[in-house]
């Protein structure tokens, strides 16, 4: 698509930028609160499409079941609905990633021993061991994707990003 936000070159970045401007005209916003969320959604949605085309399709997840294996893997057992939360994710969403992690074997569902309305989730070792051997390979794609920038720089942007969920969070508290 020439002159739409779809293509990433950079020359048409901008063009794409200066023609919104250009078609908001005397709309009182801010165009570079604009730039920069508009860069934001675009750029996490074609990590994520990459990582999946990718890295993901070699054990045949999601993105976002790679993330709740991730949480998993890292936090270890999670209550469902802190899961979801963590994974950014519903919790209709989270049932039914967690019926195809439990299919594949990858996590194991139980009650809570003294609330049987809520549910734990675990790592199965399956699990574990699809993530010790998945996540290296996921990173290696998140630094070619991050390439583009030097270090000070990737510092910079998680930092700005990291304030950027900071004023989400409060905003949806």
């Amino acid at each position: 698509m020439t002159g739409g936000f779809a293509s990433s070159d950079k020359t048409d970045l901008i063009r794409a930028e200066r023609d919104v401007q250009e078609r908001l005209g005397d709309l009182a916003i801010d165009l570079s609160a604009l730039a920069t969320i508009s860069n934001i959604f675009r750029a996490s949605n074609m990590a994520r499409y990459h990582l999946e085309r990718t890295v993901l399709a070699d054990e045949d997840l999601s993105f976002t079941a790679f993330t709740v294996l991730w949480v998993l893997w890292v936090w270890g057992e999670q209550e469902a609905r802190h899961l979801a939360v963590e994974a950014g994710i519903s919790k209709g969403t989270l049932t039914g990633v967690m019926t195809t992690l439990e299919r594949r074997g990858y996590i194991k569902r139980s009650s809570h021993p003294t609330d049987k309305r809520l549910v734990l989730v675990n790592p199965t070792k399956a699990g574990i061991n699809v993530m010790a051997n998945l996540f290296p390979k996921f990173n290696a794609e998140e630094a070619r994707i991050a390439g583009g920038l030097g270090e000070d720089e990737k510092r910079v942007l998680a930092a700005s990003l990291r304030t950027v969920l900071r004023t989400l969070e409060a905003l949806s508290e």
